[in-house]
């Protein structure tokens, strides 16, 4: 994925790719937790704070720790199986977005090919997964009909079919693409540039790079993550009504509701994810090529 001297064999991309994930998720769940819970429409006794702190404060108090980390196991099975998918999908993708000549990668082509990269994982990983995350948080703070993860599937399945995980599909990919061709392509362009200079890579400088693409991401994607969540609610809605709901109820700014929390998770989660890739990735290389 990231630039590197030699090419990462398919295998290692993608077990690299799902441990960094699931390593990033379980870290950074409780920022995840408070923003969606700020995202979704104010209820009686809804948390309504922006500063996620208070947010992951007042859940403790009123709900206990157990309450912070609802959904989490479903966050982490995606996250692995996303981020596996992911970098996978992007060491692929970015051999076709490659100059035919010097195979070198332009920041257009980085973004390019991240892009394309979100919509794959978007398809096969992310949809589904935010969704019953999202259903589960929601269901938390209202009806609390859902016992598990598992039992949430097997609700939503009856009630809406395979269609029903697949709520906010257009949200999430739009998110995805944009996330992913911001995060990957950022890290890329900034870890192509240090190379140039000859800046050591170490886990600091991999750490700053992924917090700096975590930065961006957020900013840039921060519209479609609330739109996502509003269509993936316990209820569910289509992406156009989710649209509506958030500029009605809130105005244009609606749509960055939740960035405070969303980038307190992201700076550490882009320094984590590719901090850890990087290291999992520099152990499997000798073992898998």
């Amino acid at each position: 994925m990231p630039a590197q001297d030699a090419p990462v064999p398919p295998s290692v991309s993608f077990i690299a790719g799902g441990v960094a994930g699931g390593v990033e998720a379980i870290a950074t769940y409780p920022f995840e937790f408070a923003k969606t819970r700020v995202q979704l429409r104010n209820q009686s006794g809804a948390v309504s704070s922006k500063n996620p702190f208070v947010v992951v404060g007042q859940v403790f108090r009123n709900e206990g720790v157990r309450a912070l980390y609802k959904g989490c196991s479903t966050l982490v099975v995606g996250s692995v199986a996303k981020d596996g998918v992911r970098f996978l999908a992007f060491d692929s993708i970015k051999k076709a977005f490659a100059d035919p000549e010097t195979g070198a990668m332009s920041p257009l082509r980085n973004l390019l090919a991240g892009m394309c990269t979100g919509v794959v994982a978007s398809t096969f990983a992310v949809t589904p997964t935010e969704r019953i995350k999202t259903a589960l948080i929601d269901d938390a703070r209202t009806a609390q009909r859902f016992h598990s993860s598992s039992h949430a599937v097997r609700l939503l399945y009856q009630e809406y079919g395979l269609k029903g995980m697949y709520h906010g599909y257009v949200g999430t990919t739009l998110k995805q693409a944009g996330a992913t061709a911001f995060r990957l392509g950022t890290y890329n362009i900034l870890k192509d540039f240090e190379t140039s200079r000859q800046v050591e890579q170490s886990t600091a400088t991999n750490f700053a790079n992924g917090a700096v693409a975590g930065t961006v991401t957020t900013y840039a994607t921060q519209p479609f993550d609330t739109i996502k969540t509003r269509s993936q609610s316990a209820k569910g809605a289509s992406t156009v009504d989710a649209f509506r709901s958030i500029l009605a109820d809130e105005g244009v700014r609606g749509f960055w509701r939740g960035t405070t929390m969303r980038l307190g998770r992201t700076i550490f989660s882009g320094g984590i994810l590719f901090t850890v890739y990087e290291e999992v990735a520099g152990l499997l290389n000798p073992l898998l090529r």
